[in-house]
């Protein structure tokens, strides 16, 4: 795979049951990268230590006065030059794709999951993890798989180098065969110590992510309550939590690479001894200990990869535990699909009862907003918490995840009570799916966003005063909240979906213009089902039929000003009475009854 391929066609079904079997799953996707890149790895390890043996031929020559030799050393040294050259570029080229085109899988794959679960998706994993995942996670994992294949071309150059020895002078090859052993192992006890401790740091930093990504959304809110002061202690807390959990891991590392320099050097030092008393009793030339002490040398380069094979599969492991955690979720759990290419009618939920007819404007009102919500998503096919019992919304009698994704999306659209608006143009965040019957003229006027036109077009500069290609910035953080709901409702407008679930679309806007929306959405909407999970008389008043949720079931329906005059529950949401309220309420109505029937009885008696 090359890095001008990218992004893949398919980046595959990843093995998610664990974070090891995911990284184990990545190398083997990339069997080919990290095969060329271990072929160079060894070009450029092996020329390197190879260097070792020229110097040593070259001493010998020197020392035999044998100038033919010496000059088929310099040869050799040339070509030993080139191979390093080479291999090293080429080493390098090959591990930045494995590690490019690793973490552009993982990227792939984390798009599609989300593209597949929708806003579900935070609600199952924190927003902060899930930032962490895309960023830091993905260049972690993707150092791994990089790192993977230089390891092993210097775990088999040492097996090369050490046998060679042992090989070419057996005195001196034993003792480096048997301490190269004992160097790799050395390290192991330190090794869990310094895992867990940065896994300790990348939680607590994990942890400050999701607070400022938390903190960073809500920041308009938290201005308003004055409590932005408290939430920047809480980051600055947790940020120097993250500052010491990360100078305990480096120390842990530190001292790993204090032990990788110590005890090559002692074998260095001991070889050296030995070879030395060996040379002047005479059992090895000259040219031999300069060889020997040469590879020695020269091998601690491919032993510090064993170093960052370790740091890097110990960063690794949770940041594709967590990987793989996002990308085990699943949009439904049930049933799988068998060829059903679209479904029309009714909407029906058989979890909580409720059914929006085909083509009518169906109000939803609950109680708990968190009901709502999981309402909301479970209409739009994705259940917050899908398990065993999970029963799909039915769509004219078709199970919802009996469809396929597209024709689901396509079917039923659901807009969050807290939409997300893109940055960019506003002819770009209203180019979306759509079937074409509405324009973003219709959808715009109907969800009234004539001040919204009037102040971007103020904003323009460089646009003359068109504000259809007036830049968004992220999240429409230059526009008020009611500005945001209503552009993000003429979004969701203009796809013209067969069934439209609004949650709380009106919520931060003002009464006159939420009556507005009302007759705007009612009069687009004519004929297409749409289902409007609020609690606002003006949208109720507007609806067909109104739904009544309590304790995860519907317990009443009708229109809303029956359901005012006959539901004592709805009327509690709707008008907002409290308890005491209702029991005056309640008290007056007796009261009154009971005056009715003893003034009735007072004329029965007088007749």
């Amino acid at each position: 795979m090359q890095i001008r391929e990218l992004p893949y066609a398919d980046p595959g079904v990843p093995d998610v049951r664990s974070g090891p079997r995911f990284l184990l799953w990545l190398g083997r996707n990339q069997l080919g990268g990290q095969v060329k890149a271990l072929l160079w790895g060894l070009l450029l390890q092996l020329s390197i230590v190879g260097l070792s043996l020229a110097v040593g031929l070259a001493v010998q020559a020197v020392v035999d006065r044998d100038g033919g030799r010496l000059a088929l050393v310099g040869g050799l040294l040339a070509l030993l030059g080139a191979g390093i050259a080479v291999g090293d570029m080429m080493l390098h080229r090959t591990a930045v794709t494995n590690w490019i085109t690793a973490a552009a899988r993982v990227q792939q794959l984390l798009s599609r999951k989300t593209a597949e679960l929708g806003s579900v998706l935070t609600r199952r994993v924190a927003a902060g993890e899930v930032v962490a995942v895309s960023t830091g996670d993905v260049e972690k994992i993707g150092w791994f798989v990089e790192a993977l294949s230089r390891f092993a071309a210097a775990a088999l150059t040492v097996v090369l180098v050490c046998v060679g020895l042992v090989v070419y002078q057996p005195a001196l090859g034993v003792v480096v065969a048997v301490g190269v052993p004992v160097l790799m192992l050395a390290v192991l006890p330190l090794l869990p110590r310094a895992t867990r401790r940065a896994d300790i740091q990348r939680e607590k930093a994990g942890r400050a992510t999701e607070l400022a990504s938390d903190t960073v959304a809500g920041l308009r809110v938290l201005r308003g309550i004055g409590g932005e002061e408290l939430f920047l202690g809480r980051y600055r807390a947790a940020s120097q939590e993250v500052r010491r959990a990360a100078v305990r891991s480096a120390r842990m590392w530190a001292l790993i690479a204090a032990v990788q320099v110590l005890l090559p050097g002692l074998l260095l030092v001991g070889v050296l001894a030995y070879g030395a008393r060996l040379a002047l009793d005479g059992r090895i030339a000259v040219g031999e200990l300069v060889t020997v002490y040469g590879a020695v040398a020269l091998m601690l380069h491919p032993l510090r990869h064993f170093e960052e094979i370790a740091m890097a599969y110990s960063f690794s492991r949770p940041s594709a535990k967590r990987a793989a955690r996002v990308l085990a979720l699943v949009r439904t759990t049930t049933t799988t699909a068998d060829g059903h290419g679209e479904a029309t009618g009714d909407l029906y939920d058989p979890v909580t009862g409720l059914l929006a007819p085909a083509g009518l404007f169906t109000a939803v009102v609950c109680g708990d907003p968190d009901t709502a919500g999981r309402l909301a998503d479970r209409l739009g096919g994705h259940p917050t918490e899908p398990g065993e019992g999970h029963t799909s919304v039915l769509l004219g009698g078709v199970p919802l995840d009996e469809l396929d994704l597209d024709t689901a999306r396509t079917a039923v659209l659901v807009q969050d009570k807290d939409p997300v608006l893109l940055s960019g143009t506003l002819h770009e965040l209203l180019d979306v799916p759509a079937s074409g019957a509405v324009s973003a003229e219709e959808a715009l006027t109907a969800a009234q966003c004539g001040d919204v036109l009037d102040a971007l077009a103020q904003a323009s500069v460089d646009t003359d005063g068109d504000p259809m290609r007036t830049r968004i910035t992220e999240r429409g953080r230059s526009l008020s909240g009611g500005q945001r709901q209503r552009l993000a409702l003429a979004r969701s407008l203009v796809t013209d979906p067969e069934v439209l679930v609004l949650d709380e679309p009106t919520s931060a806007v003002d009464s006159h213009t939420e009556a507005r929306v009302a007759a705007g959405v009612r009069e687009l909407r004519e004929g297409r089902t749409t289902v409007v999970l609020a609690s606002s008389p003006l949208l109720l008043d507007r609806a067909d039929r109104v739904a009544l949720v309590h304790g995860d079931e519907v317990v009443a329906v009708g229109t809303h000003r029956d359901l005012l005059r006959t539901e004592p529950r709805y009327r509690a949401v709707v008008t907002r009475e409290t308890e005491d309220e209702q029991a005056l309420e309640k008290q007056v109505l007796d009261e009154k009854l009971e005056a009715e029937k003893l003034e009735a009885e007072l004329e029965g008696e007088s007749a």
